[in-house]
């Protein structure tokens, strides 16, 4: 599948611009269609508060919060025009709760979502359901960029965390575009003897026939852990070969409205210091 209409989520954090020019090279790479879209959490004072407080207030809170966003948007639009590439805004103003399956419904009309690594001491929205909605929510694959940024854009050095499982299988798949693009892929597995089999005889050894009928050639590499942390070992191997972009599959369930990822899907959107494309 070619990558030829990407969204990023763009806000008014710092990290948010980083995060949209590594949207703009990958979009500029892919000679792809890029879409920014603003989340805006719907002004409301708690019903506790509100009794006494007159409607106007409310209304000249929606006005405030819809001129920032048009400012914002034009902050990004006149970004977006030193780097000579159209970009399409949207923005979307609703009750906190809403806007992660707002986000979902917009990714669901794209190849790839681009979000930002979950910042819990951010106010409104809780980020960690917009990266839930992005990837989990949505049935598209969706990068997660750190707060620090991508090391380069778009990216030259993808690995790919292979584990035999469907998840790890779509998202190796769904990244197939941008590997193709890369000059350096890596699959690499971790304890492979204790994953039943599931990456057959020779870790990755298949993975790689599969990626090089598409053109793609790997190095694969089979670590052990030493009793490590699983996302640990990736992180760090990531940073000693100089990795742009992980691949992996994405884990979790929601329970009580609350996102529980997977305990590797976890420590490395905690941890993450590389750009991670995640599918479910």
């Amino acid at each position: 599948m070619a990558l030829k209409d990407l969204l990023v989520l763009i806000d008014p954090g710092e990290a948010s611009i980083k995060r949209f020019d590594f949207a703009l090279a990958l979009a500029d790479s892919h000679d792809a269609h890029l879409t920014a879209l603003l989340l805006v959490p719907e002004p409301y004072i708690p019903a506790a508060v509100g009794v006494n407080i007159p409607a106007d207030v409310l209304e000249q809170q929606r006005v405030r919060a819809e001129e920032e966003a048009q400012e914002l948007i034009r902050r990004y639009d006149a970004h977006s025009g030193r780097f000579g590439r159209p970009v399409e805004f949207r923005r979307e103003i609703a009750p906190v709760d809403r806007l992660p399956p707002i986000l979902a419904r917009h990714a669901r009309h794209a190849d790839l979502a681009i979000v930002g690594q979950p910042d819990p001491e951010a106010e409104g929205v809780d980020q960690a359901l917009l990266v839930e909605a992005a990837f989990m929510h949505s049935g598209r694959p969706a990068i997660v960029v750190p707060y620090i940024g991508p090391r380069q854009s778009p990216p030259k050095t993808v690995m790919c965390c292979w584990d035999g499982s469907r998840e790890a299988a779509r998202a190796i798949n769904d990244a197939i575009p941008v590997m193709d693009r890369a000059e350096r892929v890596l699959v690499v597995t971790v304890d492979a003897e204790k994953l039943g089999g599931r990456v057959g005889p020779i870790a990755g050894a298949d993975m790689a026939a599969h990626l090089a009928h598409h053109g793609i050639e790997v190095q694969v590499k089979d670590v052990e852990s030493g009793g490590l942390d699983v996302a640990d070992v990736l992180l760090s191997l990531a940073a000693d070969e100089g990795v742009d972009l992980m691949v992996m599959g994405g884990y979790g369930h929601s329970r009580l409205r609350e996102i529980v990822f997977g305990g590797v899907t976890q420590h490395v959107l905690e941890h993450m210091t590389v750009p991670v494309l995640f599918a479910h």
